[in-house]
């Protein structure tokens, strides 16, 4: 049983408030460019990145370009695919060296295009294989990308809700969190990462490595200590524009 640390406050000044999109953001969708997002939430997160003093980052593994285009005109600190993309709070974005995918896209791109429901997503520097709408196929997709993920140094699998993603070793959400954290105006604060997904996982072991809080959206085993529970057809972390203590909803986690 997980040691409860009082309930996280995500505005209260002092913390460091790390988001995921999908699933925390914005509810899921059955094409990565169907999410639609509530119309309050660029205005709320306007709002309380102000509040925390810029102490407000994206952590997600969607390109960045993505996260700009529905968050406009918002470009917050991010850290996009993963984390290999990071934009810094001056807007400075640090990139790592790309490994070579050629493997894994001539196995993923044969794979999607032997079966019709499968959509290849080709990013800066991972390639995702969704299985959503082919969910019988998911093995024969693990398979194939652990083969091609074999053949290529580097490079790591990483599985996600109906996805399996190929990226450079190493990198993570939480690596790219505790990167942030080491850059004002994020330093000294106490951490907090909401997300949803096995992906977030890794985010949330280095903020309650760091003493931090890890909360989780949704069902599912999980590392963090907080649940969040979702509202009725929205995200889970959304609120109003006067309404900057997103905190709702929360209760400990207790495997």
């Amino acid at each position: 049983m997980h040691k409860l640390s009082p309930p996280p406050d995500l505005a209260r000044h002092g913390t460091a408030l790390f988001l995921d999109f999908d699933g925390t953001l914005a509810d899921l969708a059955p094409q990565p460019e169907a999410v639609q997002i509530a119309g309050d939430l660029v205005p709320m997160l306007r709002d309380l990145s102000s509040h925390l003093g810029g102490a407000l980052a994206i952590v997600s593994g969607r390109p960045l370009r993505d996260l700009d285009q529905f968050l406009s005109p918002l470009q917050l600190p991010a850290a996009a695919e993963h984390g290999a993309q990071r934009r810094q709070v001056d807007g400075r974005v640090l990139g790592i060296t790309p490994p070579d995918l050629e493997a894994t896209l001539r196995a993923a791109r044969a794979l999607a295009d032997r079966h019709p429901g499968l959509r290849l997503e080709i990013k800066t520097a991972t390639v995702a294989l969704h299985y959503r709408h082919a969910p019988k196929l998911e093995a024969l997709c693990l398979q194939v990308l652990s083969g091609a993920v074999g053949d290529t140094p580097g490079v790591e699998l990483l599985r996600g809700k109906f996805v399996f993603e190929v990226k450079p070793a190493g990198v993570s959400k939480g690596t790219a969190i505790a990167a942030f954290m080491h850059e004002a105006p994020f330093a000294g604060r106490v951490a907090v990462f909401a997300g949803d997904d096995v992906t977030d996982e890794a985010g949330f072991s280095v903020v309650q490595s760091m003493g931090g809080f890890g909360v989780k959206v949704g069902e599912g085993a999980t590392l963090a200590q907080w649940l969040g529970a979702a509202c009725a057809g929205r995200g889970p972390m959304t609120g109003t524009s006067s309404d900057v203590a997103p905190n709702r909803l929360l209760h400990p986690h207790r495997p």
